[in-house]
């Protein structure tokens, strides 16, 4: 209530990417004054419910809902992210070297729609900039997911190197780490998806964690792949194909879509990836495929259009143990996460559930 009367009148009112750099940068500044991460938990925080506890990839979640990645691109605002309730945050995407991004304006908001467009191009700070803020946090409440993709500049032949390149600078911060390879914004980037370039680029990958994690003393941290929603049956075939053959530990699907259909907003016609209520639908389909082509075998973080409970519990049954939000928190504001959690505990029950992972996959089982 708080942030619908409020707070979002006000931000609706400034340029979409103002207003994000004036949200992300004033969390990561207001948790740093000693009582507000635990004000900001009182006034938002779930409340722990043994029912929604995920136990996944070796990593303890409190519930299922945590932060998909482009919201805190540079890792600012980690810990207020973790006071407002969410279960898990991903920051990023980190390239090595930084670099600037697209020209502006490139985030739009669609409200008709309940949607975001953005062509932002991997907007950050670099791996050197993003491990030294991570490396100040200390040990964080909450896991940590560290988004990891290839400078613009880098051909598709080299990006192997870049992706090399972030882990070695970012491993000893990231309890997971997710391969995005399916960002709209970034030349070529979605190439990297199909057939021998994903086998390669996750092969590179896997080494590189273990000799991180060899260096370390400790066992290999997983490993996801972001894959986009834009891809048919077969493509997703043959991607679910070579994510299994890799090894690596699971799946976010999905990604932003390109696809506009049934916009209303004058928007719409920009260019960049839509999220949002309008990618709700083909990311749960996306899920409920690589589920079925994975067997249930490969874990699946479902991300895209999680706007309420329903959303997240749709993607559930479909095959997601875990669910991120971006575009729900800028139209809802941080209390959606609380309601989410609220939502999801009434959905087990009127299914006869005891507990969330009783309900992954559910649809496939009917």
């Amino acid at each position: 209530m708080l942030y619908r009367k409020l707070a979002k009148p006000l931000l609706f009112r400034l340029d979409p990417e103002t207003a994000h750099h004036l949200v992300v940068d004033g969390l990561g500044a207001a948790v740093r004054i000693p009582g507000v991460s635990a004000a900001l938990s009182a006034l938002w925080g779930a409340k722990d419910r043994p029912e929604l506890a995920v136990d996944l990839f070796g990593l303890h979640f409190r519930h299922p809902i945590g932060l998909a990645a482009g919201l805190d691109k540079n890792a600012k605002a980690v810990r207020g992210f973790a006071s407002i309730g969410l279960s898990f945050v991903e920051v990023g995407t980190v390239t090595p070297l930084g670099q600037p991004g697209n020209e502006r304006p490139r985030l739009f908001r669609l409200p008709s729609d309940e949607a975001l467009i953005n062509r932002m191009g991997f907007n950050n700070d670099g791996a050197d900039a993003v491990a030294a803020r991570l490396k100040g946090l200390g040990r964080l409440a909450v896991p940590l997911a560290v988004n990891i993709g290839k400078n613009k500049t880098t051909p598709n032949e080299r990006a192997a190197d870049d992706y090399r390149a972030c882990i070695r600078r970012l491993y000893p911060y990231g309890d997971l780490f997710v391969v995005n390879v399916s960002s709209p914004n970034t030349p070529d980037l979605r190439r990297l998806q199909l057939g021998d370039e994903l086998r390669t680029l996750l092969r590179a990958v896997k080494d590189e964690m273990e000799a991180q994690a060899g260096r370390s003393g400790g066992k290999p941290k997983p490993i996801l792949v972001k894959v986009a929603p834009d891809n048919d049956e077969r493509q997703l075939a043959y991607m679910a194909e070579a994510i299994a053959a890799s090894g690596v530990s699971g799946i976010i699907a999905t990604n932003t879509t390109i696809g506009r259909e049934g916009l209303t907003h004058r928007h719409a016609a920009e260019t960049g990836g839509l999220s949002g209520r309008p990618l709700t639908q083909r990311s749960t389909e996306t899920i409920r495929l690589l589920y079925a082509l994975t067997e249930g075998r490969m874990p699946i973080i479902g991300s895209g259009g999680v706007m309420t409970a329903e959303d997240a519990y749709a993607k559930i049954r479909a095959g997601a143990s875990l669910i991120e939000v971006y575009t729900a928190l800028i139209y809802s504001g941080p209390g959606v996460v609380r309601e989410m959690n609220r939502g999801l505990l009434r959905l087990l029950r009127r299914d006869g559930f005891s507990r969330i992972g009783e309900a992954v996959g559910a649809d496939h089982r009917r």
